[in-house]
């Protein structure tokens, strides 16, 4: 599973790509699927951009904590149900690794932004694949 940013798909927060040449040359061989949990949640592009308020993605799964845009809306509801479909879609895949954008409130591996800084800890995708045995690893 690949993030789908990095295989050149527009679908980041400002409506462009991170791609990464070799994400894209695994996708060419068939070695991986593209997923944006963003848009799985039903978040659209361009968006607004998002940080989770405290603590991690693990914290939002458990309803400890939030995930708010720039506009000061609560979009965790979208980012949970992305998650959640992202997860789906490795179940019926039979999924094992996952390679994710860093820093992202979804996809951030070890790794994500808050009050425009880097911190430690992962996004809510990268949480909910992680508690499920999959292994994660950032891109």
């Amino acid at each position: 599973m690949i993030s789908a940013c990095l295989v050149g798909i527009k679908c980041r927060f400002d409506g462009k790509d991170r791609k990464d040449v070799k994400m894209e040359k695994l996708m060419e061989k068939g070695k991986g699927v593209a997923v944006c949990p963003e848009t799985l949640g039903g978040l659209v592009l361009p968006r607004p951009k998002a940080e989770i308020s405290r603590g991690k993605g693990e914290d939002v799964l458990l309803g400890k904590s939030r995930v708010i845009n720039q506009k000061g809306n609560d979009i965790s509801l979208r980012m949970v149900n992305g998650a959640i479909r992202t997860l789906k879609i490795a179940q019926r895949l039979k999924i094992k690794k996952a390679f994710m954008k860093e820093k992202s409130p979804s996809c951030g591996v070890e790794k994500i932004y808050r009050k425009g800084k880097v911190t430690q800890g992962d996004g809510v995708t990268t949480a909910l694949l992680k508690k499920q045995g999959i292994k994660v690893i950032p891109r």
